[in-house]
C-alpha cells in the first residue's frame, strides 16, 4: 500500500476500499477451523479458505472472475457471511459481535455449509494458524519457502501428512515465538485450552517481556491455584489487556477447552490492539439515511453506503441501522465499497457499565440497594452486584456494605453485574503492612476468627490464618485467649495474622458469677457458643443486658435444650471469658 493509498484526502469509500484491500493480505480466513474431512471438491486448498464461491473449486483455488457474493451484494472473488443461524442460545449470542467482526476481516468465518458451529471445539493447529493469520503473516506462512520448511518436532510427520496445509504456519509459528522452547511437539490434534490460547495469543502481541514482568502477580481467581506459576504473568497481561475474563463464579478455570465462540472473543479483543488496516473508527455526524453512513474521522466528514445486510452492532445487540444515533463512535469495515460491518464501541450518551473486563474505579458511596456507585475515568456508573459477587477489602473477604466512600478499588464484571471487587487503597489512605511485623492493640476479644485492632490511630479488623501462632504469657494459645487492651506484635502474609505475640497483657480480672435470663447466643464456625447475651433486672427495676464472650473450653451444666430464651441462666468466668454456663 502506498503513502497516497492511506491518505483520506478524498473520500471515506476510498479509505474504506484501500483498507479493505489491505485486508485481503493481513487477514485470513477460517480454513483452520474447518473440518478438512468434509470439504467439498478437491483437498489441494486445506483448510486454507472455508469461503464459498459460486464457481466450483479448482485444484489451484485461483481468481476465475466468475461472481461471487457478500451477504447477497455482488463482489468478486468471495462471500463473506457475517451473521450465522447456529449462533443462536444465551451461551453462545455473546460472541456474535466477535464472530461477525473477524469474519468481515476474513479472519474466522463459517464452514461451507452455511454454520459457524459455536460451541465446537479448537485443536491446537487451528489456534496456531488463527494467531498467525491475526498477525498479517498468512502470505509469508503460505509462501513456497515456509511450506517446505523443516520441521523439528517429534511428530513433524503427522503435520506434513495430515496437515500440509499447516506446515509453513508451524513454521512462521515458531519463528515468531509462539511456541515455548522446551516444546518438541506441536499436538496438533490436541484440544486448544484457556491457558494455552491465552498465553498464545499474548505471544502474538509481542507481550512476552510484560508478561514475564507479572510472574509474582497475586491472582484473584478463585482457582488460580490451578494456573502454573510460569503462566501467572501470561495470564495477568492478559487480563489487563482485557482479552479474557474470568467466569461468572470467578474462576479461570485454565484447563477447560476453548470453543469456536470463545476463541472468536480472544482472536478479536487481541486484533484490536495489533495494526489494522483493515478497519475505520470514527464518530457518526448523523442518523443513517438513504442507506448512507455519515462519519467524522480527524475532522473530516466521510460517507459510505450500508450493505443491505450489514452486521451493526450497537448496545450490546445486532440492531437495524435505525438505531444508530448522531454522536455514536464507531468501527467501520467495508467490501467493495459498502459498509459490512459496524460497531458502536460508545454509545451517545453512554453510561453503561464496562462488562466483561476488569477496571479501576474509585467508590463514590456506601452500597446501597444491592448497588454500588463509583467512578471510572471521569464518569460515574451504578451497578448491581452478583449475587455470587466475592469482595475483598483489607485483605479479607467482606460483605458489600463495608466498602467506603473513598475506597480505590480493581472491578470485574460479567453480564452487566458486579462479581468481583478488590480494595486497593483503603478510603482514609491507610493500610495494613503486609509480610511484616507491627506493633497494635487488641480492641476486643477474637469473634468467627476476626482479630479487630488498633494500629496508628486506626481500627482493622483481619482475619487469623488457620496456622497462626499465638503468643500470650509465654505459652502458645488459642485466639480466643486474646484480650481487649492486649499490646501486641502481629505480622501478616497476603492479607492474614499469621503470627501474634502479646508484648504486654491487659490487667487480669479476677472470677467472676453473674445470673439472668437468656437473651440470646451466638455460634462459632464449630457449632459452639461464641458469645452469650442476658437479661438482668436491676434494683430500680430496669432491664440491663450485658453479652459475654466464651472461652474455647466452654462448660455446659444442665439440659441443653432447656437454654431458651427467658431461661434462667448462671455464667461463671474468668478475664472476661465465660468458662461455665449453668442452667437454673
Amino acid at each position: 500500500m502506498n503513502k497516497g493509498d492511506m491518505m483520506m484526502n478524498n473520500s471515506f469509500k476510498k479509505v474504506m476500499v484501500t483498507g479493505l484491500t489491505m485486508a485481503m493480505v493481513l487477514g485470513g480466513s477460517t480454513a483452520a477451523f474447518a473440518d478438512n474431512s468434509k470439504s467439498k471438491g478437491n483437498d489441494k486448498d486445506h483448510g486454507r479458505d472455508a469461503v464459498q464461491t459460486k464457481s466450483n473449486n479448482n485444484n489451484n483455488n485461483k481468481n476465475n472472475g466468475s461472481d461471487i457474493y457478500i451477504n447477497n451484494l455482488n463482489v468478486k472473488n468471495m462471500t463473506i457471511k457475517l451473521s450465522f443461524d447456529d449462533v443462536k442460545g444465551a451461551d453462545v449470542e455473546w460472541a456474535a459481535r466477535y464472530i461477525a467482526s473477524l469474519a468481515s476481516k476474513r479472519v474466522f468465518e463459517g464452514y461451507e455449509d452455511g454454520t459457524f458451529q459455536p460451541r465446537k471445539t479448537i485443536t491446537r493447529i487451528e489456534a496456531i494458524t488463527a494467531a498467525v493469520r491475526l498477525m498479517g503473516l498468512r502470505d509469508q506462512a503460505e509462501s513456497t519457502e515456509a511450506m517446505n520448511s523443516n520441521l523439528n518436532f517429534k511428530d513433524a510427520d503427522k503435520i506434513k501428512q495430515k496437515y500440509p496445509w499447516a506446515v509453513g504456519y508451524v513454521a512462521v509459528a515458531l519463528q515468531n515465538d509462539l511456541f515455548q522452547e522446551s516444546d518438541d511437539s506441536v499436538q496438533p490434534e490436541k484440544e486448544a485450552d484457556r491457558l494455552w490460547a491465552t498465553t498464545l495469543l499474548i505471544k502474538a502481541l509481542k507481550l512476552q517481556e510484560e508478561a514475564k514482568a507479572k510472574m509474582s502477580t497475586k491472582l484473584s481467581f478463585k482457582d488460580a491455584n490451578k494456573i502454573p506459576a510460569g503462566s501467572v504473568g501470561y495470564v495477568e497481561e492478559a487480563i489487563e489487556k482485557h482479552l479474557v475474563d474470568g467466569y461468572e463464579d470467578n474462576t479461570f478455570r485454565p484447563d477447560r477447552s476453548v470453543t469456536r465462540a470463545e476463541l472468536a472473543a480472544l482472536l478479536d479483543r487481541t486484533g484490536n490492539q495489533l495494526p489494522d488496516n483493515t478497519s475505520v473508527n470514527g464518530t457518526l455526524n448523523a442518523a443513517v439515511s438513504n442507506n448512507v453512513l455519515t462519519l467524522t474521522k480527524d475532522g473530516q466528514s466521510y460517507s459510505i453506503e450500508l450493505d443491505s445486510n450489514a452486521f451493526i452492532f450497537r448496545n450490546g445487540a445486532k440492531v437495524a441501522a435505525s438505531e444508530l444515533r448522531a454522536g455514536d463512535k464507531v468501527t467501520v469495515r467495508s467490501y467493495g465499497g459498502k459498509a459490512i460491518f459496524v460497531e458502536v464501541t460508545k454509545a451517545a450518551n453512554d453510561n453503561s457499565t464496562p462488562d466483561n473486563t476488569t477496571f479501576s474505579a474509585s467508590i463514590n458511596a456506601t452500597v446501597s440497594n444491592n448497588k454500588l456507585s463509583y467512578t471510572k475515568d471521569n464518569q460515574t456508573y451504578s451497578t448491581e452486584f452478583a449475587s455470587n459477587a466475592t469482595i475483598i477489602r483489607n485483605g479479607r473477604t467482606v460483605a458489600a456494605s463495608e466498602l467506603r466512600a473513598g475506597d480505590q478499588v480493581n472491578i470485574r464484571t460479567y453480564n452487566g453485574k458486579i462479581i468481583f471487587v478488590e480494595v486497593t487503597k483503603l478510603a482514609d489512605g491507610s493500610q495494613l503492612p503486609d509480610n511484616t511485623t507491627f506493633a497494635a492493640s487488641v480492641n476486643a476479644a477474637v469473634s468467627n476468627n476476626t482479630l479487630t485492632l488498633t494500629k496508628d490511630s486506626v481500627s482493622y479488623s483481619v482475619e487469623i490464618a488457620s496456622n497462626a501462632t499465638i503468643v500470650r504469657n509465654g505459652r502458645t494459645v488459642s485466639a480466643s485467649e486474646l484480650r481487649a487492651g492486649d499490646q501486641i506484635n502481629v505480622r501478616t502474609y497476603s492479607g492474614k495474622i499469621i503470627f501474634v505475640e502479646v508484648t504486654k497483657m491487659v490487667e487480669e480480672q479476677t472470677d467472676f458469677t453473674v445470673v439472668g435470663n437468656l437473651n440470646s447466643y451466638t455460634l462459632n464456625s464449630a457449632g459452639t457458643i461464641a458469645t452469650i447475651s442476658i437479661n438482668q433486672t436491676l434494683s430500680n427495676g430496669t432491664v440491663q443486658t450485658a453479652v459475654y464472650n466464651t472461652s474455647s473450653n466452654l462448660t455446659i451444666q444442665g439440659d441443653l435444650s432447656q437454654l431458651t430464651t427467658d431461661r434462667s441462666i448462671e455464667l461463671r468466668g474468668k478475664d472476661q471469658l465465660v468458662h461455665t454456663i449453668v442452667i437454673r
